[in-house]
This record gives structure tokens, C-alpha cells and sequence, in this order.
């Protein structure tokens, strides 16, 4: 497989992350020239990173000669205006999150994609952590059964630039930041032929003095049943707090990316210095990340990507799936505004249609087994109703009469 040329556009903390990565994981793909909007930026992130060049042109980053990859990384107002210079020179294209401000935006900047016929790669790195890819792997081989309900959950302190506080440059607050992690999240677990519904959403600013939200929670309904809860906050004290849990017919699975993973570390602050990413703190109880680059997702991201790239196939996140990210994120503005469920408005649903969870029942005696448990002397307890009069009864055998039998097939 050849080796990439890259033109990254942006030199901020996730230009960082995103060229750390390129460079020492694949080793082979190479940015070639880096964009800043400042010169001083640039130069110093060029001198960082061992970039030949840096420039403060965004379409002469784009149509370097020897750079045939563009990786958006700048500010969510300047997105279609690379994806444009990107799809124009026929380079293969992939998108930090959120695809767009709104759904309208996203949609324009797929169609500027798909119409040029060049790659495109949504850079949604939480749905590429090993936690995630291995709980979505045991998700789809049916180890939990079918899913009723995703929590995704991300907060912290706030983001680390000021563009990111402006909502007419960003789209919004906390959700368009962070719920548009937790929606895709969601969207794996439950399926993406899954099509989202409806939502339901409650935002608010309670800290900081700014006109967008600064922390928002939110219910999805699915088409199978499923429901997604996502929970964000730019008020969080602590650091990052990255949690996820999926419910299933016949399992569970939580998830914690970011805190209490397993690293603790007391420091008096002697050291001073970076911990992780959002830590608010060098002195005390600290909860370090091992390799944050890989446990933030980003080394499978772009493993996943390029091998798409070379391989013709498309990305496990494709722009697509960032449109629907962000059709979901405007129901919830709207339903923030008018506190009842609002549609997930799509332009085309490009999954399948998705039938109903369905449990097939159980029997017992003629009646219907409800739920069943073990008692302390071992005997089973079971939750039985009568389909003929709708009864509910408790009935109480002996641990082989009564033993569990294998998870039944749902539909």
C-alpha cells in the first residue's frame, strides 16, 4: 500500500492529536503542509511536527501538488469552504466532527463530496476507542441481544478555544461539542440501519455567561424501540468524564473511556505538567491516560480510514453518518425550544427499515413466564401470567424444574 501525502488544515489541540497519530502510527502517510489562519501558529506547529511547509492560504494548503489527502481539523464556519477546495481538487476528504453547523450545511457538504466522486471520512473518534470497538463487536455478534437503551455521556470543563464558546461560529453549545460524540456512539450500538425518530431534549446555560447551552440532555427514539440518552456539560468539575452503557434483552455493557480506568496517581504537584486531556489539575488524586492518543480512538480512526482509502471501501463513519448526526442535533434544538418531541427530519434515510424488538414468549404450566431468579436456597422463583385471565402469579419450584433455559430469539 502507498504512502499519503497530507495537507492538514488547522494547528489546534486536534491537529495535534491527528498528526501525532499520522506519524507515528501508519508511519508511512507524512503531513506534507499544514494551514493556520496566523502565521506564528503555523510555523510553530510546522517546526512541532517536522512539517516541510506551513501556509495561512487554505485553498493553496488544499491544492498542494504533492499532498492527494486533505484532514479538515479547523473551526465547524470553515468546513464547507475546505470540503469545497477539497472535492474541486479531487483529493480524498476526511471531516472532523460535527460535520456541519446544521443539517443544511452537512447535506451541502456530502452532496460537494459525493458529486466530485472523491473520498470522504467522517473523523468521529470516540466510536474508534478499543472499548468501543470491541463492545460494538460483541453488540453485533448478539452477546447483549437486542439493544433497548444506549446512555452515552460526555462532560468537562469546557472546550480549550475561543471559537468553540461563539455559537454563531460553532452551531450551538455543548450538544453541537460533545452531543454529536454521543449521538453517533449511540447510533452504533443501536444500529445506524436503525433510523432515528423522534427526540426529546432539555438545554440549558447555568455557568458560564455565554448565550448558548452549556449543558443539555437528550432522549432518541429509534425505529426498533430503542431509546439513546445522551447527557453533555461544559460544567463538569474533574476533567473528561466519558461514559457509555448499553442495555440489552439478554446483557449489559458500561463503558468508561476517560476516569477511574484503572490509573490512579496521588502528586503533591512537584512535577507539574500535562495529565490528560481537560484535567483540570496537576496536584492531588490525578487519573492519567495510558496512551491517550489510542484511548481516545484516533490510531484505529485513521488505521480505519486510510485502509479504506487504499482499499476503495467505505469508512466504518462516512459523511453520511455525520449528516444524521447532525439532523438529530437540530430535533434537538428544536425540541429544547419547544419542549415536546420533534422529528429527526432527514433529506433521504440511506438504512433499512428496522421491525419492532419482539421478544418470543416463554411458557410454563400453560402460562406465560414473565421473569424467573434464583433464591438463596437455591430454588427458582418465577413471575407467571395466565393469558386467559391476564393473572399474575408467583410460583415457586425446585432449581432443576425450574432451570434457565437459553436465551430465547428475539425478532
Amino acid at each position: 500500500m502507498r504512502a499519503h501525502q497530507i495537507t492538514m488544515l488547522g494547528t489546534g489541540l486536534i491537529g495535534d492529536f491527528y498528526t501525532a497519530t499520522l506519524h507515528g502510527q501508519r508511519g508511512r502517510d507524512r503531513v506534507r503542509v499544514v494551514y493556520s489562519r496566523t502565521e506564528e501558529r503555523g510555523a510553530a506547529f510546522s517546526e512541532r511536527w517536522d512539517i516541510p511547509e506551513h501556509t495561512t492560504d487554505l485553498r493553496g494548503a488544499v491544492e498542494h501538488p504533492e499532498t492527494d489527502v486533505v484532514v479538515v481539523g479547523v473551526p465547524n464556519f470553515l468546513h464547507e469552504e475546505a470540503v469545497a477546495a477539497a472535492a474541486a481538487a479531487g483529493k480524498a476528504v476526511l471531516v472532523t466532527k460535527p460535520l456541519g453547523r446544521n443539517a443544511d450545511e452537512a447535506r451541502r457538504i456530502l452532496d460537494l463530496v459525493e458529486k466530485a466522486g472523491v473520498f470522504g471520512g467522517y473523523l468521529e473518534d470516540l466510536c474508534y476507542t478499543p472499548k468501543s470497538l470491541k463492545a460494538i463487536k460483541a453488540v453485533r455478534d448478539g452477546a447483549v441481544g437486542d439493544v433497548t437503551w444506549v446512555r452515552s455521556r460526555e462532560t468537562h470543563p469546557g472546550p480549550h478555544s475561543a471559537w468553540f464558546w461563539d455559537g454563531r461560529l460553532t452551531g450551538g453549545g455543548a450538544i453541537i461539542d460533545l452531543g454529536c460524540h454521543c449521538i453517533e456512539i449511540i447510533r452504533n450500538f443501536v444500529g445506524k440501519g436503525n433510523r432515528p425518530l423522534e427526540v426529546m431534549c432539555h438545554t440549558d446555560t447555568l455557568v458560564h455567561p455565554i448565550a448558548d447551552e452549556d449543558n443539555a440532555i437528550a432522549l432518541i427514539r429509534f425505529e426498533s424501540g430503542a431509546i439513546g440518552q445522551f447527557e453533555v456539560s461544559w460544567t463538569f468539575r474533574g476533567g473528561m468524564d466519558l461514559r457509555d452503557e448499553v442495555a440489552g434483552t439478554h446483557g449489559t455493557i458500561w463503558i468508561n473511556h476517560f476516569l477511574r480506568t484503572g490509573f490512579e496517581m496521588f502528586t503533591a504537584g512537584a512535577s507539574g505538567g500535562y495529565v490528560a486531556e481537560k484535567a483540570e489539575t496537576s496536584a492531588g488524586w490525578l487519573f492519567p491516560v495510558g496512551d491517550e492518543i489510542s484511548e481516545l480512538g484516533y490510531v484505529d480512526m485513521f488505521s480505519d480510514m486510510f485502509d479504506a482509502i487504499d482499499g476503495g471501501r467505505a469508512p466504518q463513519e462516512t459523511l453520511y453518518d455525520g449528516y444524521v448526526v447532525n439532523a438529530v442535533m437540530d430535533a434537538c434544538y428544536r425540541s429544547a425550544t419547544s419542549r415536546a418531541w420533534e422529528p429527526v427530519e432527514l433529506f433521504e434515510w440511506r438504512g433499512v427499515e428496522t421491525p419492532r424488538i419482539a421478544g418470543t414468549a416463554e411458557e410454563y404450566d400453560g402460562r406465560v413466564v414473565i421473569k424467573r431468579e434464583i433464591l438463596p436456597d437455591g430454588r427458582v422463583k418465577m413471575i407467571l401470567k395466565d393469558p386467559a385471565s391476564g393473572d399474575f402469579a408467583d410460583v415457586v419450584v425446585a432449581g432443576d424444574e425450574g432451570s434457565f433455559p437459553p436465551p430465547s430469539s428475539t425478532g
